[in-house]
């Protein structure tokens, strides 16, 4: 890899899970790697560190999604550091489980913020910044087919990320640039595996036909195609990585 990279990629959520493991595929395709981060500073720099010792290039910025500065920022920075914005990858977000009752508006209101307010001002900042031939790609999810109890805030944010992601695609029209959505299905991080006795993970992995979790790596490889030269005919898509859970 030259030293220079000449294209570059931001990964929201970057330093830990699915959006880490984004951010180390993508540097080995060759992007520069902007990890952004809500709060754990060391866990960004591992996901730095990992880069550069790999030959990579990488820098991690602090900001939250669902706050508009921070998200501005997070642009700026990005071409500051590295001239241009080729890919952005929105992985960022929570899962907080929740009934639909009026006692969980709290909770309803910290997932849209982060999930959905969060989505629509990376995007809306990808859409300004991008050149023709970028790639946006969001982070949904594959449990929307499934409405599972305790899911409603965090399927609603994501059932609005898709329909985000196809409207901006239209927007997007004439610019050459691709909008879509990855959905992964049940995956082996620590978010997911929290709080979950062996039998519920065990349960949760014979859903899918394939009968096993998904890896961090398996939806890397996705984003990996659609932010890639293989991936330019595919917009406004959702492409729901999930070993047929869904």
């Amino acid at each position: 890899m030259s030293a220079e990279p000449s294209k570059s990629a931001i990964v929201t959520g970057g330093s830990r899970g699915i959006g880490q493991a984004i951010a180390k595929r993508l540097a080995a395709d060759g992007f520069a790697i902007v990890v952004n981060y809500a709060g754990n500073v060391a866990k960004a720099q591992e996901t730095v560190a990992a880069i550069e010792s790999a030959g990579g290039k990488a820098i991690a910025i602090q900001g939250d999604v669902g706050n508009p500065d921070d998200v501005a920022a997070l642009f700026a920075r990005a071409k500051q550091a590295f001239g241009r914005i080729d890919v952005v990858v929105n992985s960022a977000g929570v899962m907080l489980m929740a009934p639909i009752a009026a006692s969980s508006l709290g909770d309803f209101d910290q997932v849209i913020t982060t999930n959905l307010r969060g989505a629509f001002l990376v995007l809306a900042q990808a859409a300004a910044n991008l050149g023709p031939g970028g790639r946006i790609i969001a982070l949904s999810t594959s449990v929307i087919a499934k409405s599972f109890p305790a899911y409603g805030p965090y399927i609603a944010s994501k059932a609005g990320v898709e329909g985000l992601v196809r409207v901006l695609a239209n927007e997007l029209r004439g610019r050459g640039i691709t909008v879509n959505a990855v959905a992964p299905g049940p995956v082996g991080t620590e978010l997911f595996l929290n709080g979950k006795s062996p039998e519920q993970i065990d349960q949760l992995a014979k859903l899918a036909p394939l009968e096993r979790l998904g890896t961090p790596d398996d939806i890397a490889n996705v984003v990996s195609f659609l932010a890639g030269p293989d991936g330019g005919w595919v917009n406004a898509q959702v492409l729901r990585a999930n070993g047929g859970f869904a």
